[in-house]
């Protein structure tokens, strides 16, 4: 299963829009408190559609909440500007669960967190920018992953 993480998400419509992805995906959705909304937010619910009801989201109070209930061969991958990789480099599909880092939109992934896991971050090569949308960035990064998995998983 692919679990996309939202460390301490800022934006309302980002988280809505994140939502759907993982609807349309199958990925489960964890956000990391504390969260920059309320998850009753008209923004996130608009974002979200009417699909947000039927997103598999969890809220968890703490990193180390989310991290110490995944499955001990589950893996974790950081997408971050700051990242050691290109995310294309990244092995996306081997994990059975496999966890997509993302940090708030304004500071990213706090570097103490990423440390824990060296040849685990990854980034997306831009020009002309430092970022990228929250919701852009975990597309990406997610559709590659399906991609990945439905070359060695037939059938998917």
């Amino acid at each position: 299963m692919f679990h996309i993480v939202l460390y301490q998400p800022e934006i309302p419509h980002n988280t809505g829009a994140v939502g759907r992805l993982c609807l349309a995906t199958g990925a489960r959705l964890h956000l990391i408190k504390p969260l920059g909304f309320s998850l009753e937010d008209k923004y996130l619910k608009r974002s979200g559609l009417d699909y947000w009801a039927e997103v598999d989201v969890h809220v968890w109070d703490c990193w180390e909440q989310m991290r110490d209930q995944a499955n001990c061969t589950a893996r974790f991958m950081f997408i971050e500007c700051r990242g050691e990789g290109t995310y294309w480099e990244a092995d996306l599909h081997s994990a059975e669960d496999l966890y997509l880092v993302y940090g708030p939109e304004t500071s990213g992934i706090p570097p103490a967190i990423m440390a824990q896991y060296p040849g685990q971050t990854w980034h997306i090569p831009m020009q002309g920018t430092r970022s990228l949308n929250l919701s852009t960035a975990v597309a990406i990064v997610l559709f590659e992953a399906v991609r990945q998995r439905a070359i060695t998983t037939p059938g998917l």
